[in-house]
């Protein structure tokens, strides 16, 4: 198991209005407040944001957002700043999330602007990268990894990136029951840790979180996060649920 504290980060999609996240969120900060062995972040939709943040103040679980856009301010009809986030309360941002690569035009070069952006306002990036399964079967996983975090880390130094969060998300595994086997995961991991050591230096590589996202639920969490290179979880369908969520927090219990 990584020395690395883990993190267990919950990405509510497009789910719960303002009083079903607050409620949702309240009783999460019940069932998690025992913790501080792991972090905890939940990442709600836009308009549950501030209400959410009021909800956390004091607690053990940080607020996420589940994207931003680049710019700080401008005619950009439907999009949201990292400076709107941060006065919203969050400390995250998910960036690069393989929906919003598949849906919505993400590319590398996007991500990499709202990196930047996130970074210029004290927002972690919650930076995701992965395969399809086309891709994974073409023995294509590494080349795309690659070329995923060199693009969307460019011209950004070591020094740019303190508490920077990485999210290996086998987009085959999303949302389909289908997981990565802790080995596969392990492997994947490694290689990542072993690129950013290259781009970034041993040091930023020994202290930088990769967290495993596809599907993780209660009965697997352990397993995965068991391998000395995961370090938490990116959670989808199985953070809607606080009682569920808290399961996987509570992973090693």
């Amino acid at each position: 198991m990584s020395s690395r504290t883990p993190l267990i980060a919950g990405n509510w999609k497009m789910h719960k209005t303002g009083s079903q996240a607050v409620e949702a969120a309240n009783q999460l900060r019940i069932l998690v407040e025992a913790t501080r062995a792991v972090e905890v972040m939940i990442a709600p939709t836009y308009t549950a944001l501030y209400q959410v943040a009021q909800t956390l103040k004091g607690s053990n679980i940080a607020l996420g957002a589940q994207d931003l856009y680049w710019e700080k301010q401008g005619a950009f009809t439907g999009e949201i700043s990292s400076e709107m986030l941060a006065d919203a309360g969050c400390s995250h941002v998910i960036i690069g999330h393989s929906e919003r690569r598949q849906f919505f035009g993400e590319t590398d070069e996007t991500v990499n602007r709202k990196i930047r952006a996130a970074l210029a306002d004290n927002l972690i990036p919650v930076f995701c990268i992965g395969e399809s399964e086309t891709q994974r079967e073409a023995g294509e996983t590494f080349s795309v990894l690659d070329k995923q975090v060199r693009d969307g880390l460019k011209d950004l130094g070591f020094g740019d990136l303190t508490g920077l969060v990485v999210a290996y998300e086998p987009v085959w595994a999303i949302g389909t029951g289908k997981t990565a086997t802790r080995e596969q995961a392990q492997e994947t991991h490694r290689f990542i840790r072993s690129l950013l050591e290259t781009l970034f230096g041993k040091p930023f590589a020994g202290v930088v979180r990769i967290l495993y996202g596809g599907s993780v639920k209660p009965d697997n969490v352990r397993a995965l996060m068991e391998m000395p290179d995961v370090d938490g979880a990116l959670v989808g369908g199985a953070s809607l649920d606080p009682e569920t969520f808290s399961k996987l927090v509570f992973f090693n219990d």
